[in-house]
């Protein structure tokens, strides 16, 4: 199929997907599955649906292999988060195209991907070509909330359908330029979602008379404030050791904090998550009368840790952080926090492309500092999973900015480049 051709079903078939509203809640991605489902089977491409429940359906497509290689996944999610039309210059479901760009929600995060790799596998099977591996596209409901209607419940009930050896998802592909180097960075980490409460006690009292009483709420505060400013002890791991030999050398522990300021803001910004655990206070509950002094004051904090590391290493640095004091520091949950190896035949499929596209541009590996879907793959399956769709019209500062916001597009030569990406991903692994 032409290039030009390639370039216009991409931008087709993600018109109509933004046209579907599956913002989550309530999702409603069996609209998109359907869509899918009819494209792909015009092209040969057999299809399942599996839904928890009918309206939030999970797509799941194969192109047979020769069974003498290995499974190769394009893992997307079809459902978005909210938009606010008063926010936008244009309708967020329209799926409107000009300046060379697809507006609508979704755009970036992630129908661009939905969409391209939903023409690669159709481009592919209408070729004729016969992978060495079954490759799968898989197009979740409920990544963004997380409910347990997607990929988490695919791979506990279905695990058959999406076991794959090799996986690639979103969370990468963005090119920056760092001391003169172009670099396209890979995501093969994430953190993890690891969420506490912290609990300050004190004593009711009625609000007119603050002496009697003893306020949870204003004990809070100075907590709070120093949880604004922890700063935990940097840990390099394997991918940021890479990072940084990409970049002219690995730093000692010391010459962190000089190696940082160096880097360009948008650049420094993306690397400091990588180097330790975080935490953000981002929720606080204390009375519900505002005559009643509280005495419990309820802190809801986001924290994300390292790959490998644990909540009883961060918890003694938060602990250190806080001081003693009437609070309980209590954890939500422990989601993610996965990685892959970065020595693998998918690195250097995706290392091949980059060299074809842009000559003397470097392939790096990143932490993510949030989550994705790939952590379902590696724990159910040990597959390695890597997050990449190359972008390079667009920006990588003004997307990160558009992603979960206003006016939210994707450019067409990144739509093209991506579709071309997975369909060289597809042939160079499963030749």
């Amino acid at each position: 199929m032409a290039q030009a051709s390639l370039r216009d079903e991409a931008v087709d078939v993600l018109r109509e997907l933004i046209r579907l509203d599956t913002v989550n809640p309530p999702g409603n991605e069996t609209r998109a599955a359907e869509l899918l489902r009819g494209f792909l089977e015009d092209a040969g491409v057999a299809c399942e649906l599996y839904a928890r429940v009918p309206e939030r359906a999970n797509l799941v497509a194969r192109l047979p292999g020769r069974e003498d290689g290995p499974t190769l996944m394009l893992l997307s999610h079809t459902d978005t988060v909210r938009a606010d039309p008063g926010e936008w210059s244009v309708d967020p479901w329209s799926g409107d195209l000009h300046d060379d760009h697809v507006w609508g929600r979704g755009a970036l995060d992630m129908k661009s991907q939905v969409a391209a790799s939903a023409v690669a596998l159709a481009t592919l099977a209408r070729e004729g070509f016969e992978p060495a591996g079954d490759v799968l596209f898989a197009a979740c409901a409920d990544e963004e909330v997380g409910e347990d209607f997607g990929l988490s419940w695919l791979c506990r009930e279905h695990p058959d359908a999406v076991r794959a050896d090799y996986c690639v998802n979103e969370g990468g592909g963005d090119r920056v330029a760092v001391d003169g180097k172009t670099i396209y960075l890979c995501s093969t980490a994430e953190k993890m979602s690891s969420p506490f409460l912290l609990r300050v006690h004190g004593r009711s009292g009625h609000a007119s008379m603050p002496g009697i009483a003893d306020n949870a709420l204003v004990k809070a505060a100075p907590l709070i404030e120093r949880l604004g400013r922890i700063r935990p002890t940097p840990r390099l791991l394997p991918e940021t050791k890479a990072f940084f030999t990409a970049l002219g050398g690995v730093p000692d522990p010391a010459e962190l904090p000089e190696r940082l300021a160096s880097l360009e803001p948008a650049v420094r910004a993306m690397v400091e998550p990588m180097l330790s655990f975080v935490v953000s206070p981002t929720i606080i509950e204390a009375s519900k009368q505002r005559n009643v002094i509280p005495a419990l004051c309820e802190v809801d904090c986001d924290c994300r840790l390292l790959p490998g590391q644990t909540q009883e290493e961060a918890e003694r640095e938060i602990r250190e952080c806080l001081g003693e004091g009437e609070y309980e520091l209590e954890w939500i949950e422990g989601v993610g926090g996965t990685s892959s190896p970065l020595d693998t035949p998918l690195w250097a499929a995706i290392e091949s492309f980059i060299e074809g596209e842009d000559p003397g541009a470097i392939l790096t590996p990143v932490v993510v500092p949030g989550f994705t879907d790939s952590h379902f793959m590696r724990e159910a399956f040990g597959t390695v999973s890597y997050g990449f769709f190359p972008m390079r019209a667009m920006d990588s500062e003004l997307a990160a900015r558009l992603i979960h916001s206003a006016d939210e597009r994707v450019a067409v030569e990144d739509l093209e480049l991506g579709t071309r990406f997975l369909c060289h991903l597809v042939r160079t692994l499963e030749a």
